[in-house]
C-alpha cells in the first residue's frame, strides 16, 4: 500500500523526525550537541521506503522554539500526529517512521565514553511516548 501524503503532512512528518533529533541535540548539550545532530541526521536520511523518500525530499525544517521546552511543545505533538495519520493508512509504515525515529536517536545518543546522560535518556523517553501515544 502506498501512502497518500499532503504537503503539510510531509512537512510534519520530517518536522517530527528531524525534530525528535533536534530535541536529544538540546538534551545533550553538556556532550556534544553538534555530533548527536549530525549522527541522528545521518540516520534519518538513510532511511529506506516511502518514510525514506519523504525524509529525503529537499525542504527546510524550522523548529519556532527557542528553548527546549519550546521545540518539545511543536515536535511531541507532531510525533504523536504522525504516527496517528500514517496508522489510518497504514500500520507497517507507522511501524517503520517509529523505528526509523528510534534508530536515529539510538544513534544519535551512543556516547563516546560511558553511557548517555540522564537528560538524553529522558528526552528519549519523552519521544517514544509522543510515538506510542497515538
Amino acid at each position: 500500500m502506498s501512502l497518500t501524503l499532503t504537503d503539510q503532512d510531509k512537512q510534519t512528518l520530517r518536522t517530527a523526525a528531524y525534530g525528535a533529533v533536534s530535541l536529544l541535540a538540546a538534551a545533550g548539550a553538556a556532550d556534544s550537541p553538534h555530533r548527536i545532530a549530525t549522527q541522528g541526521s545521518i540516520a534519518l536520511a538513510s532511511a529506506t521506503g516511502p518514510i525514506g523518500h519523504v525524509l529525503a525530499e529537499k525542504s527546510k525544517v524550522v523548529l519556532n522554539g527557542r528553548t527546549t521546552a519550546a521545540m518539545a511543545d511543536e515536535v511531541l505533538p507532531a510525533l504523536t500526529s504522525t504516527m496517528t495519520l500514517l496508522k489510518k493508512q497504514d500500520e507497517d509504515r507507522a511501524a517503520d517512521f517509529r523505528s526509523t525515529v528510534l534508530i536515529a536517536l539510538e544513534t544519535a545518543a551512543r556516547p563516546t565514553k560511558g553511557a548517555p546522560s540522564p537528560a538524553v535518556t529522558d528526552m528519549i523517553r519523552k519521544i517514544t511516548e509522543a510515538l506510542d501515544a497515538a
